[in-house]
């Protein structure tokens, strides 16, 4: 029963809710290769979340896309992945980084609307990345995730043409009407966009 409440207070705060450049062929893949391996970027692996947590899309014709969000799980990357793909969640991400090496799952594909901002239009408009941590403990915010997800963020940015700035790249806790405080405040702002305008200005 205890198990049972932490992972319900877990999902709630969920809810609302290669360290080298990747090469431009990658961050430009063609969309066969997307299709092949049922992912947008080619460095991720694809976990897919419960078609019933998210809004099935076309976008950017539905809906422009021109946000990053920046979240953290307040989960292991592997119980974030399971919440997503239970149907009775109503809550995923388009992907999550694990903590100890960077690496990527892809949950819902960019096409699609995830709910992962607590707020439509947000989540209409933009990119939800999760990073496994929680927001009080910095140990998990480690130079691998970091650098993963800069290269991500770089990649989507490049793809729909999104500025690199902190008014388009924002944490959850900045999202109109956001409850959430993800990323917090041991989340390295400055570290974290000096990484994606370096993978950016090294895709070139």
């Amino acid at each position: 029963m205890e198990r049972a409440r932490r992972t319900l207070s877990r999902r709630r705060l969920l809810q609302g809710a290669a360290l080298a450049a990747v090469p431009t062929a990658l961050l430009t893949a063609q969309p066969a290769l997307a299709g092949a391996q049922a992912v947008d970027y080619p460095l991720a692996e694809s976990r897919p979340a419960s078609t019933s947590n998210y809004t099935a899309a076309n976008r950017p014709t539905t809906y422009p896309i021109d946000h990053v969000v920046i979240h953290v799980t307040q989960e292991t990357w592997d119980d974030a992945i399971g919440i997503f793909q239970d149907p009775t969640a109503k809550v995923s991400a388009h992907y999550v980084v694990r903590s100890r090496d960077g690496h990527i799952a892809q949950c819902v594909r960019e096409r699609d609307v995830a709910w992962h901002a607590g707020n439509w239009d947000y989540n209409t408009r933009s990119v939800g990345i999760e990073h496994e941590g929680w927001v009080d403990q910095p140990q998990y915010f480690t130079d691998e995730l970091y650098e993963q997800s800069a290269l991500l963020t770089a990649a989507v940015c490049a793809k729909y043409r999104i500025p690199i700035d902190r008014g388009h790249i924002v944490g959850h806790s900045e999202v109109p009407g956001a409850t959430h405080t993800d990323p917090g405040p041991f989340w390295d702002w400055v570290k974290y966009m000096d990484l994606v305008n370096s993978a950016a200005l090294r895709a070139r």
